[in-house]
């Protein structure tokens, strides 16, 4: 029986996992949810997940949602160093990853839920708290950026699960106007996962390809 991932293909939290699933040679099969067409929430996808969020693992009888969670799933059934290589490292990719969820993501997640809305459903901006989204990444990355100045990965001298949580907000920043292009350490070191891992570049160019689509859909 194969394992499940239903999510869309535009999503910054399902590019994370699709990377990690190919990185460590997992083989999944994509089931397809339009986020922009509501397929979140139908009555089957609810029962999935009662939040009506993608991306969602089915493995079997195992459901789980939340990107990270999934992602650790996967490197336990692969047993896979994307999660470290040392006990030491374990925990400071678990530490990174923590931090990626409370620090950082929700922050960029606000504002691409503030872009979307206003682009997709003439919602207007909330000011204050794009402001309060932007101060708070500024505030993180800064820290993301010390923390990268003679590193090449967020944890060891490896790719690990740390990377792909906290790279995931990449995928939209050009649109929302995530303050990232402020600190060239976050560049260079996004840029370097894009030349060296191949799933994160192809996963960007699925995002691209897909947001592409949506917007001409909807006559931007």
């Amino acid at each position: 029986m194969s394992i499940k991932i239903y999510g869309d293909p535009g999503s910054g939290s399902l590019r994370r996992v699709t990377t990690a699933a190919a990185v460590m040679g997992i083989n999944i099969e994509r089931m397809n949810i339009n986020l922009f067409k509501g397929e979140s929430h139908t009555a089957e996808f609810l029962k999935l997940n009662p939040h009506g969020l993608s991306p969602v693992l089915q493995d079997g009888d195992t459901i789980i949602w939340e990107a990270s969670a999934i992602n650790l799933y996967l490197a336990d059934k692969a047993d896979s160093s994307l999660t470290g290589r040392t006990p030491s490292e374990k925990w400071e990719v678990l530490q990174w990853m923590f931090w990626s969820g409370e620090q950082w993501r929700i922050f960029s997640t606000l504002l691409f839920d503030a872009w979307a809305g206003e682009t997709f459903m003439d919602k207007p901006k909330d000011e204050a708290i794009i402001q309060l989204a932007i101060s708070n990444i500024r505030s993180a990355a800064k820290v993301l950026d010390e923390h990268l100045a003679n590193r090449k990965f967020i944890v060891g001298d490896a790719l690990t699960l740390a990377d792909i949580d906290i790279a995931a907000p990449f995928s939209q920043y050009k649109r929302t106007g995530a303050p990232f292009d402020e600190f060239p350490g976050l560049i260079a070191w996004q840029q370097r996962l894009l030349e060296t891992v191949p799933a994160w570049a192809s996963t960007r160019d699925e995002v691209e390809k897909r947001m592409a689509g949506v917007l001409n859909a909807s006559n931007f």
